[in-house]
């Protein structure tokens, strides 16, 4: 068995010119070896590879000898900095630079395993999750309120100008009527106008705001929040936020509100309802009306009366109009005696009443 490199330096011998008399003098083997290797077509081959893998093979650096440290202290605290481990390999004697340190622990830090993404089925007439998708038409930005049967996928939504707790209390109003019945549960993601505070991640309590608590009394159905960061668990309804956008939204025309509910209507119906769903491999209208729509609980006999009414601009009184400003002149005594005594003597007249003049 003969080296890489004295395979190497065979090929630039050859190349050289030199005999193989010569070569194999020079090298100390046998003429066989040589005619050997140059008959069977292997030198070439085996020179290309040598090359190779002098080129791949690794090259000796000043963090060599340190690695075993930045991989063991890795091992026990995976989340240590690049400029911690490098102020303890410096103290280990590391002459060398930030740079190389930072590029090998950005290649061997351990990457903790992506958290799995459970898929959940709901049974029948169990869930639906609700959720807000922001709109710009050239009329103006919308928001689409979109809720889905956990089961089925039927979906629903319709869009309106604000995110307010009216906005979702209509809504849902009109997506029940639509299902014609009301799941027992809603799944929201942290949404203002449901949940005004989340503190179970600190072992507190979650806290949905108290007219939409009378609100979901009055239909019947328990509120439901996704954890904070947490909204993958909620993808029944996300995923069609990008089904609407490039199924219904993208390349249409609308002429304005009007038109918007109206085409959106038609595509529920006769699309988004009656296409074949790409995981439950069924039309979710079939699916809806074989399985869930006896499960629904039944739709509220009367409309929700809120308990604190939606706050009315009072009137301004209107201002009195304010009188004309007129600038009066205004003189001394003095001067209408000078102004007297300065004009010749007149036929005595009676007493007259003195009147300022008045500039209009």
């Amino acid at each position: 068995m003969y080296g890489w490199d004295t395979l190497v330096l065979l090929q630039h011998l050859l190349d050289e010119g030199l005999t193989k008399t010569a070569i194999a003098a020079r090298l100390g083997v046998s003429r066989r070896v040589i005619y050997h290797w140059l008959a069977t077509g292997q030198l070439e081959r085996d020179v290309t590879e040598a090359t190779m893998l002098r080129a791949m093979r690794p090259r000796a650096t000043q963090l060599d000898p340190y690695q075993p440290i930045i991989q063991e202290r890795l091992a026990t605290y995976p989340e240590l900095s690049a400029v911690r481990l490098f102020d303890e390999v410096r103290a280990a004697g590391y002459p060398g630079g930030m740079t190389q340190l930072r590029a090998y622990v950005a290649r061997v830090r351990p990457r903790p395993e992506p958290e799995p993404i459970i898929r959940f089925e709901t049974e029948p007439g169990l869930q639906a999750q609700v959720e807000f998708a922001e709109f710009k038409f050239p009329w103006g930005k919308r928001y689409a309120l979109l809720v889905v049967l956990g089961y089925s996928r039927v979906l629903w939504l319709r869009f309106y100008p604000r995110q307010t707790l009216a906005t979702v209390r209509t809504g849902l109003d009109e997506a029940f009527r639509y299902f014609g019945g009301v799941p027992r549960e809603l799944l929201f993601d942290q949404m203002k106008a449901v949940i005004t505070t989340d503190r179970r991640a600190d072992g507190g309590k979650l806290l949905e705001h108290p007219e939409f608590l009378r609100f979901a009394r009055h239909w019947g159905f328990r509120i439901r929040a996704c954890r904070p960061y947490r909204a993958q668990t909620k993808g029944k309804v996300e995923r069609p936020v990008g089904y609407v956008r490039g199924n219904f939204v993208y390349g249409r025309a609308f002429l304005g509100d009007a038109d918007l509910d109206a085409q959106r209507l038609d595509w529920l119906d006769a699309k988004a309802n009656a296409r074949v769903h790409g995981t439950t491999k069924e039309v979710p209208r079939a699916r809806f009306e074989r399985d869930e729509r006896a499960t629904l609980q039944p739709v509220a006999t009367r409309p929700y009366q809120p308990l604190v009414l939606p706050a009315q601009r009072e009137r301004q009184p209107l201002r009195p109009l304010a009188a004309p400003i007129v600038a009066v002149e205004r003189r001394g005594l003095s001067a209408y005696r000078a102004l007297i005594e300065a004009t010749e003597p007149m036929v005595p007249m009676e007493p007259m009443e003195l009147v300022e003049e008045v500039a209009v």
